[in-house]
């Protein structure tokens, strides 16, 4: 064994230095790169380590070592809710047409567990980060160690790809107003959703413009469940229209008004977002912002092949149009006071 850089005659990698110090590949090249992200105990044992070894980083070289898996991997916030289905199709058709597989993590809405995707970093060739909760800063920490984008986020510096919620926020109030409603109730989505946000304040700008009334209740989970607590709330200040975050949001909200005695639309009109299958099969039918779900997932996935491929990626973030789609539960608004029964 020579000394110096050498194990057995060959260089000390980074995942030499992991086996000495005990710890993930990806902590030896945080510790070593950004210590920050670290506790002080775990950086100096890595140092440590990385010093017994004789370990020398190189600065031109990638943060992990990495030979092309032809793998990549999609962070999914909730794969139980179907408006992520298509996404995932589009995806993944996408990854075979180009001979790449497609790794499916299910993080339930947690940044925690969207955490857990570091370990993997080696074995794959990039991330698809859809409706991400980690902060930008854990986004940004990811795309240093593989190539990144983004879906229904943008984060400063990163690709993405979105639809155009503020549009359909918009539409959705606008068909409400045209129905004589005169106040409106956003059902608001998760707390940490970027989303989230934008659907609420483009609610709140064009009730300002068509003089209507705004509220929201929330965040709430978006689910089922998250709809039925919603309803629970909104009858203590009850509105003749509602915008849900999502659709199984707006499904669950429908199901807590009929056990109120409440009649959609007869005394509520409720509109969804996403359009998914779920929503045109429900009694009323739900009312639904579409969105190109499928092209979202396909384009997306291009974008980071042309990236891993050696394309310069760009910041500015592909929008995909969104319409309106007008189904059972939205009707005219009707005078006087909501009566529960």
């Amino acid at each position: 064994m020579d000394s110096g850089n050498e194990i057995v005659g060959r260089a000390v990698t980074i995942y030499d230095v992991a086996t000495a110090a005990g710890v993930a590949p990806s902590t030896v090249s945080r510790a070593l790169a950004r210590p920050g992200r670290v506790s002080a105990v775990t950086a100096a044992k890595v140092r440590r380590a990385a010093a017994e070894l004789g370990y020398q980083r190189s600065s031109a070289a990638p943060t992990l070592p990495h030979a092309p898996s032809r793998r990549l991997a999609m962070l999914v916030a909730d794969i139980a809710n179907p408006v992520f289905v298509e996404v995932i199709r589009g995806a993944e058709a996408a990854a075979e047409a180009a001979d790449h597989s497609l790794v499916l993590i299910d993080t339930r809405e947690s940044s925690v567990r969207e955490r857990l995707v570091e370990p993997l970093l080696p074995m794959l060739d990039g991330l698809l980060l859809t409706s991400p909760r980690l902060s930008d800063s854990g986004i940004r920490m990811l795309a240093k160690q593989r190539p990144v984008v983004v879906l229904n986020r943008i984060v400063q510096g990163l690709p993405s790809v979105l639809t155009d919620s503020a549009r359909g926020a918009r539409r959705a109030v606008e068909h409400l107003g045209a129905l004589g409603h005169e106040e409106v109730t956003y059902l608001a989505g998760p707390e940490a959703s970027w989303t989230d946000g934008v659907r609420w304040r483009s609610i709140q700008e064009a009730g300002m413009e068509l003089y209507l009334r705004t509220r929201r209740i929330g965040p709430q989970e978006p689910t089922i469940q998250g709809g039925l607590r919603a309803a629970r709330r909104w009858a203590a200040q009850p509105t003749t229209a509602v915008v849900a975050f999502n659709d199984v949001m707006a499904i669950g909200f429908i199901q807590g008004l009929r056990a109120l005695g409440i009649e959609v639309p007869g005394e509520v009109s409720v509109v969804g977002f996403d359009n998914s299958q779920v929503g045109s099969l429900t009694t009323p039918a739900l009312t639904s912002v579409a969105s190109p779900l499928r092209s979202q997932g396909a384009t997306a996935t291009r974008n980071l092949l042309a990236i891993i491929g050696g394309a310069r990626p760009t910041s500015e973030p592909v929008l995909l149009p969104v319409k309106l789609v007008p189904r059972a539960s939205t009707g005219k608004a009707r005078p006087g006071r909501l009566v529960f029964r």
